[in-house]
């Protein structure tokens, strides 16, 4: 057994302490991805390979904070019903000895290959002292990854005005008869940019150009770029940094955001305009997409913010992936929807039809702390309506969505969701003939919005007591809810055992 086997063998050993405890924790999510145990942040690798969908992530297996980062790893076969499988790659080697960093993965030659960023310290400052190199680790089964011998494939940024410390997170694509990949840097006086390297045999990168790069109040890093081609259209997401609060907009540490552009592959250029922001609510970050067996974009990000109060780290884990989202293009937006796979979690339907509503209203039936709820609503003549979860029955907990009709948005509201942060988000939305539809994902310890069917999202963890299981709707005037359904749902992740 190599140094390599060894760390994730011990990281094992580690993981199995807690893994019982934190499975039946009450803020243990049933339907999202989150670690066994200990820290876990940004999705890496997300691919289809030998027919089934593989899904990777940070992980720092020895600690429920940050730390030297080791690679999770989940696979499905239906996008919804998630198996852990070995820790893919621990920090073995002098070249990411304080981290294997996030990264992507191709399959070539029947094999897969993960590409991620090595990671190591240098001195005492984490933002100037350390060095970041692009590396590859192949695997002829999936599950079990060896590091190249070559590594790192990339040793050092190009010159120019580029940082040549902070130079991290490889997404790889093919396309004709080279690879191609899009690393995350900053100019050398901290402005955000995207680089762009090719390879004919995923070994020997050169430097094409400095594909994007900010200006104005676009950050000082741009991580984790993925850039792809959806319905004609080149789309860049990206998670900057440094970006500042622009209205109800970047109110977040930092930001997931996409731009529409026009990519000149041959010259490495990528004209670009305005940031969108991906979610609208507090806990989302990193995101990565990939292409499945069906054609479709498929995205998935971090459910968590850095810096964050995350209670769960109380209970030896933290950090979680949000349900896998499928990208279109409409009006000239990037739309989300929830996959339809996860109608599969579904049961206990309970279904309501045009009832007319004014003030505050429960249903005997609506409530749970485990499920997805559907609203349409008729807005009328009201100048506001929402839906109040995950509430106690004394009224001190509670999380409020509500629409106000005169600003035309959507306000999230947490300062009453339990533990954990608080604050309010905002998301434009306009009605449509009048009328708002809601898809509400609840789980245990988190809350995901879909609104007027993917328009606009908003992601939260939220830390309530077990018990916190109400759920009522309000308006200021009468609305008709033309339909309301709500399905309990199923567990769907797997231990490792």
């Amino acid at each position: 057994m190599n140094k390599h086997q060894q760390m994730i063998k011990n990281a094992h050993e580690e993981l199995n302490k807690y893994k019982k405890s934190v499975t039946e924790h009450e803020w243990s999510l049933q339907y999202h991805v989150m670690p066994q145990a200990n820290w876990m942040n940004d999705p890496n690798g997300f691919t289809m390979f030998n027919g089934e969908y593989h899904l990777f992530y940070q992980h720092h297996p020895y600690s429920p904070k940050w730390g030297p980062m080791y690679w999770g790893h989940v696979k499905s076969k239906d996008l919804v019903h998630w198996e852990h499988l070995p820790i893919a790659l621990a920090p073995s080697e002098p070249y990411d000895i304080d981290g294997c960093f996030s990264g992507s993965a191709i399959e070539k030659d029947e094999k897969l290959y993960l590409f991620y960023t090595g990671n190591k310290w240098t001195g005492p400052d984490q933002d100037k002292d350390l060095k970041q190199v692009q590396c590859l680790a192949v695997s002829n089964d999936g599950v079990h990854f060896e590091k190249i011998d070559e590594n790192p494939v990339i040793e050092a940024a190009p010159s120019g005005d580029i940082h040549p410390n902070h130079f991290r997170d490889p997404k790889v694509w093919k396309e004709g008869d080279y690879y191609y990949c899009v690393l995350g840097s900053q100019t050398k006086d901290r402005i955000g940019q995207v680089l762009l390297y090719r390879s004919a045999d995923l070994m020997k990168w050169e430097f094409v150009n400095v594909m994007a790069r900010g200006n104005g109040n676009m950050g000082y890093m741009w991580e984790c770029p993925d850039l792809f081609s959806l319905a004609e259209q080149d789309v860049l997401v990206m998670s900057p940094q440094g970006v500042k609060p622009e209205g109800d907009l970047f109110h977040n540490l930092h930001q997931s955001v996409y731009v529409f552009g026009q990519l000149d592959l041959e010259q490495g250029n990528f004209q670009f305009n305005e940031f969108q922001l991906l979610d609208y609510g507090f806990d989302f970050y990193a995101p990565q997409t990939t292409v499945d067996g069906l054609g479709r974009r498929i995205l998935v990000g971090w459910m968590a913010m850095w810096e964050s109060d995350m209670p769960e780290q109380e209970h030896n884990w933290a950090g979680a992936i949000t349900v896998p989202r499928i990208l279109t293009i409409e009006n000239d937006k990037l739309k989300c929807i929830p996959a339809p796979e996860l109608e599969t979690l579904r049961y206990d339907k309970v279904s309501y039809n045009n009832e007319q509503l004014d003030g505050e209203n429960s249903f005997e039936d609506i409530h749970g702390n485990c499920l997805e709820l559907n609203v349409v609503v008729d807005m009328k003549q009201a100048t506001e309506f929402g839906v109040r979860v995950r509430m106690n029955k004394t009224g001190t907990e509670e999380t409020v969505l509500t629409y106000d009709v005169e600003q035309e948005k959507i306000i999230l509201n947490r300062d009453r969701s339990g533990k954990g942060p608080g604050g309010e988000r905002k998301a434009p939305v306009e009605l449509n003939n009048g009328k708002l539809q809601l898809t509400l994902f609840l789980d245990n310890s988190s809350l995901e919005v879909f609104i007027q069917n993917g328009e606009k999202v908003m992601t939260a963890r939220i830390y309530p007591d077990a018990q916190s299981k109400g759920i009522e709707f309000f308006s200021n005037g009468e609305v008709d809810l033309l339909q309301l359904d709500k399905w309990s749902l199923k567990r769907s992740i797997q231990s490792l055992t």
